[in-house]
């Protein structure tokens, strides 16, 4: 059963048909089918966490042992729940996508544990996927294609995710902020929850676009997007040299980190583009590189990857909240940003 409409996915994810034992979520943006694998685990079983009840996979344990799958399929719950098994698909090789494939097949027949459930959020799946083409054909699995957010999307999660902190914005701030939301929905759910806690959870807030104007701030200059540029690339001495230059010419702390942000931003969706299947330079002119700066950020590109990246998000967000901070040293915090981006980079060989 392939569902390609929005409707027939939300209403499947809200009550999946008790007929159905596997479903198959895939596409380029996993953010968004990480957020799907989420919504429909959420409603199989009381805690999608509990080891007990829940089997982790990825498609490493399906390369290093063929029966896993299906012996976690066939396996009980210990709890005496329902049983779920989510397998994180990012493999291209062809033996995990057969095993995979094989696995579903057999389950969704009911050869396996008939009351256990199987989800798999993998990447960009071509037509050739033994696991696509199993699925697609099985009358007891639930095909779902991710697309990249359209506009009305992002609105939708962005009125939702600022809902659930009693927080609104009204129709020309959520204009305004929908158009500077990044494509991918992990980095825009990144910068939806950034908002939230700028305009401060649970304060029954209705923004206009004069309360997002600090937020948001001007688009950095050259200097700033240069000194990114930079610091990503272990080239820590120019890129203080761009952050001084920056300064004179008026731009502040707050958007120094900014540029930061949005030019790990702009990585991050390179790489997941690349992870899902295509090249890097086809993934820097898809996420807007320009053609002149296209050679260094493919450099850095090769050198950083997701990991990388996820361990550095949480210092460039608490370096945007410092800033922020009534009598803060916001200059002296993007520097030490910088330096602090600049050292990992030059650890990474870059």
């Amino acid at each position: 059963m392939i569902l390609g409409k929005r409707p027939d996915i939300e209403r499947f994810l809200k009550a999946p048909d008790p007929h159905i034992r596997a479903a198959l979520i895939y596409g380029r943006d996993m953010g968004v089918v990480h957020d799907r694998g989420r919504q429909l685990a959420a409603k199989l079983v009381k805690d999608p966490d509990d080891p007990f009840d829940v089997a982790q996979l990825t498609d490493g344990d399906l390369d290093a042992d063929g029966g896993r799958l299906e012996g976690e399929l066939a396996a009980q719950s210990l709890m005496g729940g329902r049983r779920l098994v989510r397998l994180r698909f990012a493999t291209e090789k062809s033996g995990p996508d057969k095993v995979a494939a094989e696995a579903l097949v057999r389950h969704a027949a009911g050869e396996l544990n008939p009351d256990a459930f199987l989800i798999i959020e993998a990447g960009a799946l071509g037509k050739t996927s033994d696991l696509r083409k199993a699925a697609e054909k099985s009358a007891g699995a639930a095909v779902i294609p991710c697309y990249e957010d359209e506009p009305g999307d992002v609105a939708r999660l962005v009125r939702e995710t600022l809902a659930q902190d009693n927080l609104s914005l009204n129709a020309d701030a959520l204009a305004l902020f929908v158009a500077r939301m990044p494509k991918e929905r992990g980095v825009a759910r990144q910068e939806i929850e950034r908002l939230a806690l700028y305009l401060g959870p649970g304060s029954g807030a209705l923004a206009a676009p004069a309360d997002l104007e600090p937020f948001l701030g001007v688009e950095p200059e050259a200097s700033l997007l240069d000194a990114a540029s930079d610091a990503f690339g272990g080239r820590l001495a120019d890129a203080q040299a761009g952050l001084r230059r920056a300064a004179q010419e008026g731009e502040a702390g707050p958007a120094a980190v900014r540029a930061i942000g949005m030019h790990l931003g702009k990585l991050r969706r390179v790489l997941t583009l690349a992870r899902n299947g295509a090249s890097l330079q086809e993934a820097a002119k898809a996420s807007g590189v320009f053609w002149k700066q296209e050679r260094e950020f493919l450099r850095q590109a090769r050198g950083w990857s997701l990991e990388d990246l996820d361990k550095l998000q949480p210092d460039v967000l608490a370096a945007d909240r410092d800033c922020k901070t009534a009598g803060s040293p916001d200059r002296l915090i993007s520097e030490r940003l910088a330096l602090s981006v600049a050292g990992r980079a030059r650890r990474l060989g870059l």
